[in-house]
């Protein structure tokens, strides 16, 4: 992982085990102070910044993840590509570029902004609350991804019909389809049209 003035804080190797902050902000995204990752999600929450990135391969499927069963929030749903929350001070492309290497083993061959959504989602149940202030992130990935087990129980690549069909059947993240459906124009930028998203 890159050391930054962000980074250098929560990184795993300076034998520190710190809690784990995030940055609170207003509603027009500007930072006003930290809370600890945990507090930040108890009812009725606070307002954090977050990052949600969806990758695509060539062929204009979206890369879901299943997060893994250990997780306390949302364990075992699928969701998006990556999502998470940088660091305070750390810029949200760095995080979501960071998250997604950590996470799947793989960095995006391209990554682009896609916009903010905000958002307030409660998670019926583990009873935590998704107050969050969203940085949107597309692109695309071409390595072999090699998922951490402890934050990935399995991924997917899926066609919008696809994607329609397991949400029937599977259980989604409570935010996914806020950030899929504000992520949308830029999806049908990057992949086009006839790819159906």
């Amino acid at each position: 992982m890159p050391i930054t003035p962000a980074t250098a804080t929560h990184n795993p190797s300076n034998g520190t085990a710190d809690a784990i902050l995030l940055e609170l902000v207003d509603e027009d995204g500007v930072t006003i102070g930290t809370a600890e990752k945990l507090a930040a999600h108890q009812p009725p929450g606070q307002l954090h910044r977050a990052f949600s990135v969806f990758l695509f391969d060539e062929y204009g499927r979206l890369l879901l993840q299943q997060r893994a069963l250990g997780k306390y929030h949302s364990p075992g749903v699928w969701s998006n590509t990556c999502c998470g929350h940088p660091y305070p001070g750390e810029a949200p492309f760095a995080a979501a570029a960071r998250r997604t290497f950590e996470e799947l083993g793989a960095s995006p061959s391209l990554l682009a902004e896609a916009g903010t959504v905000r958002y307030n989602h409660p998670d019926p149940e583990s009873g935590l609350v998704e107050q969050e202030y969203n940085h949107l992130f597309v692109g695309m990935v071409q390595a072999v991804l090699r998922p951490d087990p402890e934050e990935v129980a399995s991924t997917a690549f899926v066609t919008p019909p696809e994607l329609t069909e397991r949400h029937v059947k599977d259980t989604f993240s409570s935010w996914f389809m806020t950030v899929l459906d504000a992520a949308r124009p830029a999806i049908r930028e990057l992949t086009g049209t006839s790819a159906g998203w």
